[in-house]
């Protein structure tokens, strides 16, 4: 069960750091009600993932793939299109999380 909420705590997570885009400073209410919404989802969840797995982990985990979804989303929705140094980057990140989530010996303890 605690996957799935680090899954809906990165997915709120991401939705709130794009909406924070779209809230222009907070001058736009739609997408600032979204950011406030979205964050409070996302640390209720992450708080709920903590009571099982080790709060390094959980936060690489959802850290590092929220990176790549916010950078995804980014690119789509706002054409923020990484260059090359950014993708590396990315794709570091990703073998990290990879990594820790297959090697760990702290996973899930």
């Amino acid at each position: 069960m605690a996957y799935l909420y680090l899954v809906v705590a990165i997915v709120a997570e991401v939705i709130a750091t794009n909406a924070l885009k779209a809230a222009d400073g907070f001058s736009r209410l739609g997408p600032s009600l979204l950011v406030v919404l979205g964050y409070g989802v996302a640390f209720y969840c992450l708080s709920l993932v903590l009571k099982t797995i080790p709060v390094g982990i959980a936060y690489a985990v959802w850290a590092g793939l929220g990176i790549v979804l916010v950078a995804v989303v980014a690119a789509l929705v706002f054409g923020q299109v990484p260059d090359l140094a950014g993708l590396i980057g990315i794709a570091l990140i990703v073998a990290g999380v990879v990594i820790i989530s297959l090697f760990s010996k702290m996973v899930g303890h």
